[in-house]
C-alpha cells in the first residue's frame, strides 16, 4: 500500500485559456468599439443602452479581458449617456469600498484561507487514501473513492478547480494503474470538483448572499442537502455503470482491505472530518455565525495540518512559513474576489439606472410565465453561458438583472443560490467547452500522470457526460421539489 503525503499534490497549473483566431479578435475588437461609440454618441432610450452594456461585458470577456475591468469599463462606459459626468464619478468613488464593506463579506478570506491550509497541510492526500481502502473493493471503487473524497474536500475547501487539479494527480495514476478507461477515470474526478461550490464552505455562495442581500449562514446550510443527494447519485450511477458495463471498470482483487486496515485509515480522515464537523456542524447548530464558522475553520485546519504533518517533524521555522505562504495565497485570491464585485457593481448600477431589470420583471409578467417556465428557461440560458464564462462571472452578470424577475416569479432567493450555482459548476464540465473537462484532459496528458495510455479530450467528454446527466436531472428534482434546499435552513431555524 502506497501511503500519499503533501508532497505528492502538485501545485495546481494554470486553468487553459481558449484562444481566438487572429480574425477573431479583431470583430470582436471592433463590434466593441462601435458598441462604446453608439452609447457615447448616439441617442439611445435607456433600456437599450443596459442592453449595450450587457453585450460589452460579454465581448471583453471574449476577448480574455480580465472579469473585473470587463465588468467596470461596459458599467462605466453605460453610466455616461444615463448620468453624465457627475453619476460616473459618485459610483467611481463609492463602488470599490461600497462593494467589499459588508461584515458578512468578512467570510470570504476565511474560507479561502482554510482551503489553502488544508491543501498544503496535506489533508487532500490523506482524504483521498482513507476513501481508497474503504471503498476501493467495491464495484467502481476507486471512482466512488474519488468522488467521496471530492465530497469531503468540497465540505472543507470549497474550491472546484482546486480539488479537481489535486486529486487528478493522485486519481488518474491509481484509475489507470487498476485497468480503468480513461473515460471513466477523468469523468469520476471532474465529478468529485462538481460538489466544491454547492457543499458548503462556498465562496461562491457567500457572494451570491452578498449580492442578492441573502444571510450567509443559511444560504451556507441550503447547500448540504442538494450537496449529500448528488454526491449520493454519483455513488449509484457509479454502481450501475460498473455493473452495466464492467469491462470500463475491472475487479479489484489487489484492492482487498480488511477491517483492521479500514480502522488504522480512519485517523488520517479523522482531522478532515472534524474541520468538516467544525465549519457545518456550527453552521447548522447555530453556535456560529459564518463569519465565526470560518474563523474556527481556520484554526481546525491549523491543527489538522499539523496532526496530519506530525511525523515530519518541522519547526518552528517550516510551520511559519507553512502559514505565512498560506495566508499570503488567500490574500491574493481573496483580494481578486473583492476586485471583480467592485467591478460588476459599476455593471449593476447601469442595470438599475436603465431599468432593464424592471423592464424584463414587466415581460415576464405580461408573458404569463410561470416560475417553473421561468427556471427551465434559465436552465437553458445558465448551461450555455458556463459553456465558456467562469462560475462567479456568470453569476455576477446576470443577478442584477434577475432579481427582480424573480422576485415577481415567486422563487425563493435562498433556493435560487444553490440554483444558478449548481448550473454554473455544471456548465465547467460540460462538453465540448467546459473548463474542468480541459484542465483534466492537460492534466491526464502528462506521460508521468497517464502510464502510457493516451487521454484524448473525446475520452474526457465520454467520461463527464454522464455526471452531467445525472446532475441535471438533480437540478430538475430541486426545481419541482425545492424543499430539498430550504428544509435544512428551516429546521435549523435560520429560514
Amino acid at each position: 500500500m502506497t501511503t500519499l503525503t503533501a508532497r505528492t499534490v502538485a501545485p495546481p497549473p494554470p486553468a487553459p485559456v481558449r484562444k481566438l483566431s487572429t480574425g477573431g479578435v479583431i470583430l470582436i475588437a471592433a463590434a466593441s468599439v462601435v458598441i462604446v461609440l453608439v452609447q457615447l454618441f448616439v441617442p439611445l432610450e435607456r433600456q437599450t443602452i443596459g442592453v449595450l452594456a450587457m453585450v460589452l461585458s460579454l465581448l471583453l470577456l471574449l476577448l480574455n479581458v480580465h472579469v473585473s475591468i470587463a465588468f467596470a469599463v461596459a458599467g462605466l462606459v453605460g453610466l455616461w449617456p444615463l448620468g453624465g459626468w457627475r453619476a460616473v464619478q459618485t459610483t467611481a468613488e463609492s463602488t470599490v469600498f461600497a462593494s467589499a464593506a459588508s461584515w458578512q463579506l468578512s467570510v470570504i478570506p476565511m474560507f479561502i484561507l482554510m482551503g489553502v491550509i488544508l491543501w498544503k497541510g496535506g489533508l487532500t492526500a490523506a482524504a483521498f487514501e482513507a476513501a481508497r481502502i474503504w471503498f476501493g473493493r467495491l464495484p467502481g471503487g476507486l471512482a466512488i473513492a474519488t468522488t467521496v473524497a471530492g465530497g469531503g474536500l468540497a465540505a472543507s475547501s470549497g474550491s472546484t478547480i482546486g480539488i479537481v487539479q489535486s486529486l487528478s494527480r493522485m486519481a488518474i495514476p491509481e484509475m489507470l494503474r487498476h485497468g480503468y478507461s480513461p473515460a471513466m477515470a477523468s469523468g469520476a474526478v471532474a465529478a468529485s470538483g462538481l460538489l466544491g461550490q454547492i457543499i458548503p464552505p462556498s465562496v461562491i455562495l457567500v457572494v451570491y448572499a452578498g449580492v442578492m442581500q441573502t444571510p450567509v449562514g443559511p444560504q451556507l446550510i441550503a447547500g448540504v442537502v442538494p450537496g449529500l443527494l448528488i454526491l449520493t447519485a454519483f455513488i449509484a450511477m457509479i454502481l450501475v455503470r460498473a455493473a452495466v458495463s464492467p469491462r470500463s471498470v475491472p475487479s479489484h482483487r489487489d484492492l482487498r482491505a480488511t477491517w483492521s486496515d479500514r480502522l488504522r485509515a480512519l485517523p488520517a480522515a479523522l482531522p478532515l472530518v472534524i474541520v468538516v464537523v467544525v465549519v457545518i456542524g456550527g453552521l447548522t447548530s447555530g453556535a456560529f455565525t459564518a463569519t465565526e464558522s470560518g474563523a474556527f475553520g481556520v484554526v481546525a485546519a491549523v491543527v489538522a495540518s499539523i496532526w496530519t504533518q506530525r511525523r515530519e517533524r518541522h519547526g518552528a521555522r517550516w510551520w511559519l512559513s507553512f502559514l505565512a505562504e498560506s495566508t499570503f495565497i488567500a490574500i491574493r485570491n481573496a483580494a481578486a474576489i473583492f476586485i471583480l464585485m467592485a467591478g460588476v457593481h459599476f455593471l449593476t448600477r447601469v442595470v438599475a439606472l436603465s431599468q432593464l431589470a424592471q423592464g424584463l420583471a414587466d415581460s415576464i409578467t405580461h408573458l404569463g410565465l410561470s416560475r417553473l417556465s421561468l427556471l427551465l428557461i434559465l436552465m437553458l440560458v445558465f448551461l450555455f453561458l458556463g459553456l465558456f464564462m467562469d462560475p462567479l462571472a456568470m453569476m455576477l452578470l446576470t443577478l442584477p438583472v434577475l432579481i427582480v424577475p424573480l422576485d415577481v416569479a415567486g422563487v425563493d432567493p435562498i433556493w435560487f443560490g444553490i440554483f444558478i450555482v449548481l448550473m454554473a459548476e455544471i456548465g465547467m464540465i460540460t462538453p465540448p467547452i467546459g473548463i474542468l473537462s480541459f484542465i483534466i484532459h492537460r492534466i491526464a496528458s502528462d506521460p508521468a500522470i497517464n502510464h502510457g495510455r493516451d487521454t484524448t479530450i473525446f475520452d474526457v467528454y465520454r467520461g463527464v457526460t454522464p455526471y452531467v446527466l445525472v446532475s441535471l436531472g438533480a437540478v430538475l428534482l430541486l426545481i419541482f421539489f425545492p424543499e430539498i434546499a430550504t428544509w435544512l435552513p428551516t429546521w435549523a431555524g435560520q429560514h
